[in-house]
């Protein structure tokens, strides 16, 4: 009945609210070396957009900084005396720096600001009577190709690790319940903590195979670089394995047969995979309480790692706060299997 009659009503509105490839509310900076009336006027013309949530009296350190962090995906840079560059030669530059992990998302914020930099040119005080022009140079950081591989690879990875760990092991348990080997299992001195890793170990060794050949693809046939290191991406993998194969067998432990144990894998796994991990659908733009719920999928704290580990080349210092969540859910993951794990049949 609640696939039935609830789904639709969830799709809707998630489809709704949630998905959708337009960009609001994004955080950019300001890096203005000139700071006259014509860069104040086009600043303000960026505050007064709905795309835009700027910050301020940024220097070059912190600009750098910030892009690493992911704080911010475009930064407009004035160059000095921009006012007197419009007024003696009729033209000026103004430089649009974009993070291009995300390709779709940086080209739509450079498309934005230009058009609200082309526009301001009629407004500007002063120079209404001159024929003057305003080029923006564009700069796009860690993807200068522009290539889509660069953000799906990352949120692939996170896909495929999800189905093959949490599927393949959410009917694992279940499946020896339905086989009645597990009365063998139960009258045998092993404690719950030695089934669920003995449950664990051979999706574990699946997954290192599959995390391998996905990362010699990337590079040798997809041409995605890893710019960071190779031994910190792969225990970020495999720490996102564990933590999945515990999601798993969680899943496994409170299902009471191998259909129903599927479709919560399914339903409840795949598509918050696709959905709010933030590959596919800027998390940015849902609605606040998306938001948050967007926080307990583990695929977003693994891409958000993956993509600065391997593209913007970061290392622990960056992402040690997505790490320790991951940690955090693994934990809490295996600790519940194990305490839900029924030592007698019902």
């Amino acid at each position: 009945m609640f696939i039935l009659f609830g789904m639709p009503i969830v799709q809707i509105l998630i489809f709704g609210f949630a998905l959708t490839n337009e960009v609001k509310d994004s955080r950019i900076a300001i890096l203005d070396e000139s700071k006259d009336e014509a860069s104040e006027a086009i600043i303000h013309r960026l505050e007064s957009s709905l795309y835009f949530d700027i910050e301020k009296n940024i220097t070059q350190p912190q600009l750098v900084d910030a892009f690493r962090e992911g704080t911010i995906k475009l930064a407009v840079v004035f160059p000095q005396k921009f006012s007197e560059q419009l007024e003696h030669t009729n033209a000026a530059s103004i430089q649009l720096i974009a993070d291009a992990t995300d390709p779709n998302v940086a080209t739509t914020l450079v498309n934005y600001a230009s058009a609200i930099i082309y526009d301001s040119q009629n407004d500007l005080k002063g120079f209404k009577e001159l024929p003057f022009k305003i080029n923006t140079e564009m700069r796009m950081l860690y993807n200068p190709q522009m290539k889509g591989s660069y953000n799906f690879v990352p949120g692939v990875m996170a896909m495929v690790l999800m189905l093959v760990c949490a599927m393949m092991t959410s009917i694992s348990i279940v499946k020896e319940k339905e086989m009645g080997t597990m009365e063998i299992i139960l009258v045998s001195p092993i404690v719950p903590m030695r089934v669920i890793i003995a449950k664990m170990v051979p999706y574990f060794i699946l997954s290192a195979v599959n995390i391998a050949s996905i990362l010699l693809l990337s590079v040798f046939v997809l041409d995605v670089p890893i710019h960071g290191s190779l031994l910190f991406l792969i225990s970020e993998c495999l720490l996102f394995t564990l933590t999945v194969l515990a999601l798993g067998l969680f899943i496994s432990t409170i299902s009471g047969s191998q259909q129903v144990a599927m479709l919560i894998s399914l339903m409840g796994l795949f598509l918050p995979t696709i959905m709010f991990s933030g590959f596919m659908f800027p998390i940015e733009n849902m609605p606040v309480p998306l938001q948050v719920i967007s926080n307990v999928v583990p695929a977003k704290w693994f891409y958000y790692i993956v993509k600065n580990v391997m593209i913007k080349g970061l290392g622990f210092q960056f992402v040690w706060k997505e790490t320790l969540v991951l940690s955090g859910m693994m934990l809490f993951l295996m600790a519940v299997s194990i305490k839900k794990f029924k030592v007698r049949l019902e």
